[in-house]
């Protein structure tokens, strides 16, 4: 068996693990970055990218007002009984400097969501705006030929395969039909991306997660450092002192044994593809394949195994083992169904949610990490803790064209392919469409009617739809005086099916706040560190705001790159 010595061994290549081997690298260390599956990027690449970072220096200059103390106050009420001081300290410090050292020393850099709230802005800590950051879109171009290896984003969050940018980006898209700005706008867009099909066969100007990657990636290869793709870690070994030393890797031309003189990083994107761990943790699951997830087939758990091979102990202990998210499945060309997150839709003025017994059971517009908790709620209390987790958003004609819903885009694009398909559902009535979905018809008509009673003044007593600044930032800017609240009226009326679905999961390895990956007995495993989704999440089980995944992997990536090369300081 071959043998490759370096001092950073990485196991995974997303945001965090990218972000790992970028600052140990700059530090003078010699890093490998391996991948198990033929493109690198994981669940990153797929994503918003959208990165929760308090007191960040996008932020700062842009005047927001924020502070440690404010910070630390949000997090104690999100995280409650399940509150790190430790991790939470440290994430707290260490955020704001990861973000100025990528900015100074890398490719990477941030632009501010200037209208991104808080999930709970108006809970204690909470803020309107200010803490969610997003890489800025980036020229695909500059990777040269290794823009082949880059994973492409989510295609069902694409318009055929083009990224858009959510803000202003995304309002023109709506508005394409009903504005000329925006038409043109779009237009511009269009033949960029006809352009870049011609010459080089896939989208080159980068958005969200993928320019986030791809900035990432671009300042490690600019650093020396390698990213071994098809080429995944089977075993982790120790050195003469008992520390993890390295790992044995089957790459393409035959197994290596990679020694790593300052330690390994698990970054593996945790489990949402591992119906074995599915089953064992997610109530909703009870064969583990109930559970939808948009993450890459590769994010099987591998990380996590890896850990509990040598001693490591995972933390089952959270409220949620996931950041939920309600998915509809959309049928593919290939035959398969994809996944679809819905992430705006939910928030639209004519859109409500119910499940078979006709009643809305949440305020559509909150995070969908509480909108899918309220799913598997009423499911339960309608029928029994075994019973099918499904719901339906619901729209009128006017709403749906102006909107869309799902993966059915607004007008002028076609959508009678996804009725012929099965995946959008339109009846003519409100009761023909209750049959179609199986729910109670007399307590959907009921539904709309009482809801429409309120929604003419654009309110919702029932649930207050549209009553914070989270909720308006996704709504409709120009519908008044409501963003989020409109009457269901003039069929035909809509339907897309929901299953509970996630954005990366929450249970991991326990780690320390210097990103050490612990034992049972709550020690340091020497030389073994995790980051990203194989980390236990530091948000207790919740969802504080947009980014709560990626803002703590690039942190407690730098964190651990920085504690493994301590000795160089």
């Amino acid at each position: 068996m071959r043998q490759i010595d370096t001092d950073v061994l990485v196991v995974g290549s997303g945001a965090g693990g990218l972000a790992s081997a970028v600052v140990a690298a700059h530090r003078g260390l010699n890093v490998i970055v391996a991948e198990k599956e033929p493109v690198f990027g994981g669940t990153s690449a797929r994503s918003g990218g959208w990165m929760w970072i308090p007191n960040n220096a996008p932020g700062k200059r842009a005047g927001i007002q924020d502070s440690v103390e404010k910070a630390r106050t949000y997090l104690k009420h999100e995280t409650g009984e399940h509150y790190d001081s430790a991790r939470i300290e440290a994430f707290l410090e260490a955020g704001p400097k990861a973000v100025e050292f990528f900015e100074t020393n890398t490719e990477l850099q941030f632009d501010l969501g200037p209208t991104f709230a808080d999930y709970h802005p108006t809970a204690p800590g909470g803020m309107d705006a200010g803490r969610s950051i997003v890489a800025r879109p980036f020229d695909g171009r500059s990777l040269g030929t290794e823009i082949k290896r880059l994973r492409p984003p989510l295609r069902e969050i694409t318009v055929l395969g083009m990224m858009i940018g959510s803000g202003k980006e995304l309002l023109h898209f709506f508005n394409v039909t009903r504005s000329p700005i925006s038409a043109l706008f779009v237009a511009g867009l269009v033949a960029k991306f006809a352009r870049d099909m011609v010459f080089h066969g896939r989208a080159m100007r980068l958005m969200n997660g993928n320019a986030l990657v791809a900035r990432l990636a671009k300042s490690a290869f600019d650093k020396q450092v390698p990213i071994w793709t098809s080429s995944p870690v089977k075993s982790l070994i120790k050195n003469d002192m008992g520390e993890i030393g390295g790992a044995i890797i089957h790459c393409p031309d035959g197994p290596v044994e990679v020694r790593a003189r300052k330690g390994v990083v698990l970054a593996a994107g945790g489990f949402p593809q591992d119906a074995v761990r599915r089953k064992e943790l997610m109530p909703h699951a009870p064969s583990g394949n109930e559970h939808v997830s948009p993450a890459p087939p590769g994010n099987t758990g591998d990380g996590l195994r890896l850990g509990e091979s040598v001693g490591a102990d995972v933390d089952t202990s959270l409220p949620n083992v996931a950041a939920w998210v309600p998915i509809s499945r959309p049928p593919r060309g290939d035959g398969l169904q994809g996944t679809f997150p819905h992430f705006v839709d939910r928030s639209k003025p004519g859109v409500i949610a119910v499940t078979r017994s006709g009643r809305r059971f949440v305020n559509e517009a909150q995070s969908y990490h509480d909108f899918c908790q309220a799913m598997v709620k009423r499911c339960q209390e309608e029928g029994g803790p075994d019973a099918e987790i499904a719901a339906w958003f619901i729209a009128d004609h006017r709403a749906f064209r102006k909107y869309g819903l799902g993966f059915a885009k607004p007008a002028p694009v076609p959508f009678k392919h996804l009725i012929k398909a099965g995946y959008l559902l339109r009846g003519r009535t409100l009761e023909d469409l209750a049959n179609q979905i199986g729910a109670d018809a007399a307590e959907l008509e009921r539904t709309v009617t009482n809801f429409n009673k309120y929604a003419v003044k654009g309110e919702d007593p029932e649930f207050d739809k549209g009553s914070t600044a989270y909720n308006r930032s996704l709504g409709d800017p120009d519908h008044k005086p409501n963003p989020c609240v409109a009457p269901i009226r003039k069929g035909p009326f809509y339907a897309v099916r929901l299953y509970v679905g996630d954005l990366g999961t929450y249970a991991g390895l326990k780690t320390n706040e210097y990103a050490q990956v612990l034992n049972d007995d709550g020690k340091p495993i020497p030389g073994l560190y995790a980051a990203g989704n194989d980390a236990a999440s530091i948000m207790g089980g919740n969802y504080p705001g947009g980014g709560i995944t990626l803002g703590p992997a690039i942190t407690f990536g730098y964190i651990a790159a920085r504690h493994m090369s301590r000795a160089n300081d």
